[in-house]
């Protein structure tokens, strides 16, 4: 039986900034017929509470240092401002969306990140996500909008990347539905040449990415999304594409597809 086709985005904090970019993300995703969940990050956003409230941020290597400050921030920032933005947003293009941590139905579980070389604090690696409850809204036509907050199951809450949150919900999404996974950012997809933002490598595989990552080829910051393609296409995700916002209502412009 040909599974039905679920549309799992990811959009991050340069296009959450911009509100006439988030408002024309959010329309043209409105319009998708097909099933469709959203993540967001929000990290520039935490960033500028901070600031304001006088509460150091640390990053290494381009990593949130989430300290017990720093958490309740990003959860403040991620889970309400951010997330009820996107969600009204939304309804005001008639998407019945429905805002979510990984705490809201149980639905996304993580362990604590362990202190090796970084003690990162209050970070969150997922380690299961409830695609039936997830699987329930979309049968009620809503759509979840994830924010990047999961929690242990014991009361304690957790930063967690939002490209990785993405990546786990579109595999556990695999067993019910034909998946897509698109990351969209301000670029349009992975370059070959930081220089050069015409310079879009269309096709990598992972045989492709193992050279770039080899040859120190592709930027720090883009390895880990990659990575996170590829666990999700090792994982019953059919298609990932990396690309721009116009990708969600064009997906012939140019942009990068992943594959094994």
């Amino acid at each position: 039986m040909k599974k039905q086709k679920l549309l799992v985005a990811k959009i991050g904090g340069n296009i959450i900034e911009d509100e006439r970019a988030l408002d024309s993300f959010l329309k043209d995703f409105a319009k998708i017929d097909d099933p469709k969940i959203l993540i967001h990050g929000g990290g520039k956003s935490a960033t500028k509470l901070a600031s304001k409230l006088g509460v150091k941020t640390e990053m290494i290597d381009g990593r949130r240092i989430t300290s017990a400050e720093n958490l309740e921030i990003v959860v403040m920032t991620y889970a309400g401002l951010l997330n009820k933005t996107i969600v009204s947003g939304l309804q005001r293009y008639n998407c019945n969306a429905l805002g979510l941590t990984g705490a809201d139905a149980n639905v996304i579980v993580a362990d604590k990140r362990p202190a090796q070389f970084v003690d990162y604090g209050y970070v969150g690696d997922v380690t299961t996500v409830n695609g039936n409850i997830i699987r329930s809204f979309l049968d009620m036509q809503i759509t979840p909008i994830f924010c990047a907050v999961t929690h242990d199951g014991n009361g304690q809450l957790f930063n967690t990347n939002a490209d990785t949150i993405a990546s786990e919900i579109a595999s556990a999404m695999g067993i019910h539905y034909d998946v897509s996974l698109f990351y969209c950012f301000e670029l349009k997809g992975v370059l070959e040449n930081i220089e050069d933002k015409d310079s879009v490598i269309e096709y990598i595989d992972l045989e492709k990415y193992t050279e770039l990552r080899d040859a120190e080829a592709i930027s720090d910051g883009m390895l880990p999304k990659l990575k996170n393609c590829f666990d999700a296409l090792q994982k019953d995700v059919s298609k990932v594409h990396i690309a721009n916002a116009d990708f969600i209502k064009d997906n012939t412009i140019k942009h990068t597809t992943l594959s094994l």
